[in-house]
């Protein structure tokens, strides 16, 4: 993930709309890398005035060491889970950096290296719920980058998670890995 003569620090940004959850995935990465992995974190956030429809982004900064400045200025990961997220900040992805895109909700896809995963089919399949696809593509992000360990990212969602849904979330994070590692296997193979 990191270039080699970079500092430690990743910048990552959760784009979406309002209602989809990238707000709460951004606090759970950060609670993952700062709390579980103990990271220096910081956790920032943006919706548009409509909340439930509107543009929402969250970005999370990890590093090693002392940040010091608080906001991404060109994403190591942006994670896309609408056409207007994906529109919006692509362009703000630094040079070799990851686009994570949710094929279903973006199709046009400015960059033809980007990652295309069906994210909210894959939450509907694996828990019943498309309000789990946040979580599903926190196990993407994870399971391509190692930005946080899966034993942190598994207990940061499991401390969120609503009483009586962990099993739910638990099986969202869990397919999230299996979309990870089945893109991975497939590039070794490439």
């Amino acid at each position: 993930m990191k270039d080699k003569g970079r500092n430690s620090r990743i910048e990552i940004r959760l784009a979406g709309e309002g209602g989809q959850g990238m707000i709460l995935a951004g606090v759970i990465l950060a609670e993952a890398a700062a709390i579980y992995d103990g990271k220096n974190v910081v956790q920032t956030q943006t919706y548009g005035p409509e909340a439930r429809g509107g543009a929402s982004k969250a970005e999370v900064v990890i590093s090693d060491e002392a940040i010091d400045f608080p906001e991404v200025i060109s994403a190591d990961v942006l994670v896309a889970m609408s056409q207007e997220a994906c529109d919006k900040y692509a362009s703000n992805l630094r040079k070799g950096g990851l686009l994570i895109v949710d094929i279903d909700k973006v199709k046009r896809v400015p960059l033809t290296n980007a990652v295309k995963v069906p994210i909210t089919r894959a939450a509907i399949e694996a828990s019943g719920k498309a309000i789990t696809a946040n979580v599903v593509a926190l196990g993407v992000l994870v399971g391509l980058t190692g930005v946080v360990s899966r034993e942190a990212i598994e207990k940061a969602i499991l401390a969120r998670a609503p009483k009586g849904t962990e099993e739910m979330n638990y099986k969202a994070l869990e397919r999230g890995f299996a979309e990870a590692e089945a893109l991975l296997a497939v590039k070794q193979k490439a």
